[in-house]
């Protein structure tokens, strides 16, 4: 599944040809550069590691200073692999052109931190519709949680309050709009997570 690493850069709407306003994002999509080339006789399995995005070198670790002076390119500061179909070589540059209008692409990115967050806000609960009754402060309670006898215990997976948010998410079949290869750009029909800015992956 071949795709390109890429920064998010916001959302903005479209008008498609039969009048129909569209929202939509833009992200920077590459270029990347081919820093490790995974074999199946060398490492069990075939893939493409792409860098993008630039590093400082004093930031960067001398293993991985070892990697991208092999490749022939500066330290990058995202990573990750993609199962190309045809044959590439360190140093080899991949750019937006490798999507086209009418393409369907996953994205992976990270969705944005909530904090700690109750089970309404969480998980939809309803909470207390009256407030009368002497029920005071409990509007946004989870109510019960757990047998008192038997199994005396609260079970695994019980939706209460916690983290929320910062998590990895993928969003399937985003229709691509519209590809602009001299500026690196890639508009894709919907959301997708993460703050703009943030860091995505792009698979065909």
């Amino acid at each position: 599944m071949p795709g390109l690493i890429g920064r998010k850069i916001g959302m903005t709407s479209v008008f498609s040809a039969d009048g129909k306003n569209i929202p939509c994002t833009v992200i920077e999509a590459g270029p990347c550069v081919v820093t490790q080339v995974k074999t199946v006789e060398k490492d069990g399995y075939a893939a493409v590691q792409l860098g993008f995005g630039e590093a400082k070198e004093k930031r960067t670790t001398k293993p991985m200073m070892g990697i991208f002076k092999k490749a022939g390119t500066t330290p990058k500061q995202h990573l990750a692999e993609f199962k190309f179909d045809e044959e590439h070589n360190l140093g080899d540059t991949i750019t937006v052109d490798l999507f086209s209008e009418s393409d369907f692409v996953d994205i992976v990115g990270t969705s944005k931190g909530k904090g700690f967050q109750g089970v309404v806000k969480r998980h939809g609960f309803g909470g207390v519709g009256q407030s009368t009754h002497g029920q005071d402060d409990r509007a946004r309670k989870p109510g019960s949680i757990g047998a008192c006898s038997y199994p005396a215990k609260v079970f695994k997976g019980m939706r209460m309050g916690g983290h929320m948010g910062n998590e990895r998410v993928t969003t399937q079949n985003l229709r691509v709009i519209k590809v602009i290869p001299e500026s690196n750009l890639i508009i894709v029909k919907g959301s997708v997570a993460g703050y703009n800015g943030s860091t995505v992956l792009i698979k065909k």
